[in-house]
């Protein structure tokens, strides 16, 4: 056994466990933080994306050993004082989403997405960033209308913070 330190969601958080374990089971298993999902165990489906150290990341593909000293954000740490993150709410008024399997790592790539292009965000580009996450129920048009229409919001209040 091996123990384990990180900041997860803002809280620093030590625990014990084997040097095998994935970061996605240390999060659900261990923390109890289950927005995290595990939907193929080859990091070829995006269920499980988090962000360690402000970039995302797929936590099934990862030892939580490596993990070890960094900061982690789940989608249970973007929502602060009782409101949706901006990319959730878009997500929630766009329709972005069915069954909502898929919808945390969905949730966490578009922010890293939004956090990296900024502006230039475009359709095409969003679509390309998606490759790596997998919904099996929608064709993905709403899924990019929520990701545009959050990183317009996010631009328009940074916008807004700097005037």
């Amino acid at each position: 056994m091996a123990k384990v330190a990180m900041t997860v969601n803002g809280r620093k958080v030590s625990k014990e466990c084997e040097g095998r374990t994935l970061l996605v089971h240390f999060l659900r298993d261990t923390l109890s933080l289950t927005g995290t999902h595990i939907g193929c165990d080859t990091s070829q489906c995006g269920a499980c994306v988090v962000h360690m150290d402000g970039k995302a990341v797929k936590s099934c593909s990862m030892l939580a050993a490596q993990a070890a000293g960094a900061e982690i954000l789940t989608i249970e740490g973007l929502a602060a004082n009782g409101e949706l993150h901006p990319v959730q709410a878009a997500f929630k008024a766009n329709h972005g989403l069915q069954c909502g399997f898929c919808t945390p790592g969905m949730v966490m790539t578009a922010v890293d997405m939004i956090n990296r292009y900024g502006a230039k965000l475009n359709e095409q580009t969003v679509r390309e960033n998606l490759e790596g996450n997998i919904c099996r129920c929608t064709g993905y048009h709403n899924i990019v209308k929520a990701i545009l229409a959050a990183a317009e919001d996010m631009g328009a209040a940074g916008r807004q913070a700097a005037e």
